[in-house]
């Protein structure tokens, strides 16, 4: 892959070979940061999985650094005022299938009661291509739909692990206080930890990177546990 001059003069500014501590490698990354909007600040994991294997879960960032989430929820209709009252922006039935099906996708996250899954489910061709199909694995179906929303609007996100064993997470902004953002990523690789397989070997976590989004890598010493 060939990249820009900017992006290979950041590389010039520190050791692209070096393990740097969270801290030190966070202020790296807003050191070397070259374009001109703020970016997104994402932290990178290359985990060690068996074929069988996999990790996927949410976690609640403290430190939040993205605007008010729109959430729809997949409701029957004697249910919808309460997911209003609990601050989605939208809830409905068959009105919100139809819609979906239709490419409406005016929404950040979408949640749905377990009676609603079986309608739900024929819209996997639009919300799995896009990420957004509700899952009870990430808390999206459930029929407790108050605390939902209050969870996915205080910063809950999903994590998962991608076809090469490689979780990407965006963590924060680089106008943002690095301890701020490492506080992120610290909940984060602690959630990840407990969610490991239980057969996982030693060596699960074979390397964690820091960059922003149009930046290069920034190698993290991480070892399990501290």
């Amino acid at each position: 892959m060939k990249h820009g001059k900017n992006y290979r003069e950041a590389l010039k500014k520190y050791d692209a070979t070096r393990q740097y501590d969270l801290q030190q490698a966070l202020e790296v990354v807003k050191e070397i940061k070259f374009a001109k909007f703020d970016e997104t600040v994402e932290v990178h994991v290359n985990l060690k999985l068996g074929k069988s294997q996999t990790v996927r879960d949410t976690v609640v960032l403290p430190n939040q650094f993205r605007g008010e989430k729109k959430v729809l929820v997949f409701c029957k209709e004697d249910r919808v005022q309460e997911a209003l009252d609990a601050g989605a922006a939208f809830a409905g039935a068959d009105e919100y299938i139809e819609k979906v099906k239709g490419g409406w996708l005016d929404f950040d996250i979408a949640v749905a009661t377990p009676d609603m899954m079986k309608d739900v489910g024929r819209l996997g061709m639009v919300l799995g291509r896009k990420g957004l199909m509700p899952n009870p694995k990430t808390g999206t179906v459930t029929n407790d739909i108050a605390a939902a929303i209050n969870e996915l609007k205080k910063g809950r996100v999903e994590f998962r692990a991608d076809k090469t064993g490689v979780i990407h997470l965006p963590v924060g902004k680089v106008s943002m206080d690095a301890d701020k953002i490492a506080g992120n990523i610290e909940a984060f690789l602690a959630e990840m930890m407990r969610k490991k397989p239980t057969d996982a070997k030693a060596d699960f976590v074979q390397s964690v990177s820091v960059s922003s989004s149009m930046g290069p890598g920034v190698w993290v010493a991480y070892k399990a546990g501290e």
